[in-house]
């Protein structure tokens, strides 16, 4: 394990990264590959709403949790990797749903969205900015924004705009505030524990 002190702008993989460059393109491919199933498991958490074609998923924290865990480059190469994942037929979208048609239909701007928005949590995390609660809140909270507007650009196209943020936006605020109070918890808490044992 790598030391924290000189470090203060690692990702956790970063910081876990194991020495030696044989194990390097294993640890890295791993990391994408377990991220992306980890995506695909969240998706499961699905709880339909009768108002929306959205339904509500744990998939938003996972992937802001994956970026910022891993950074921008292998964060962003896990959605990329999930999200071929589900066009190419695999089960691994809300409710096990999967095929091209996901990322154009009423969800894909959200799906889409997943992609800047885990580049831009693991930019900022290299940043440090997944250290103390107050940043780690605000990351969260740009992340949930970019997958608002994507989501909401994409869901434009299937519902009136009168319905919009009643269909697309308002219902999922109280669960996203939660997921984002519970990662700006766990993330800078896993640190502390990370410099314990350096």
């Amino acid at each position: 394990m790598r030391g924290l002190s000189q470090n203060f702008y690692m990702t956790y993989a970063e910081v876990l990264r194991p020495t030696g460059r044989r194990w390097t393109a294993f640890y890295d491919s791993g990391l994408v590959v377990g991220g992306s199933l980890f995506i695909a498991l969240s998706a499961r958490l699905t709880v339909p709403l009768p108002f929306s074609p959205v339904p509500l998923t744990g998939q938003t924290m996972a992937v802001l949790l994956v970026g910022a865990v891993l950074g921008a480059r292998r964060g962003s190469l896990t959605v990329l990797l999930y999200l071929l994942q589900g066009a190419a037929g695999l089960p691994v979208f809300a409710a096990g749903g999967a095929g091209l048609g996901w990322l154009l239909g009423p969800t894909g701007g959200y799906l889409l969205g997943f992609l800047p928005a885990a580049a831009l949590a693991g930019l900022l995390s290299e940043r440090g900015w997944d250290r103390r609660v107050g940043p780690t809140l605000l990351l969260m909270l740009a992340g949930n924004v970019l997958i608002y507007v994507f989501g909401l650009a994409g869901l434009a196209r299937f519902v009136p705009a009168h319905r919009l943020l009643a269909a697309g936006l308002l219902p999922f605020l109280p669960g996203d505030a939660v997921k984002a109070v519970g990662a700006a918890l766990l993330l800078p808490g896993a640190w502390r524990l990370l410099r314990l044992r350096c």
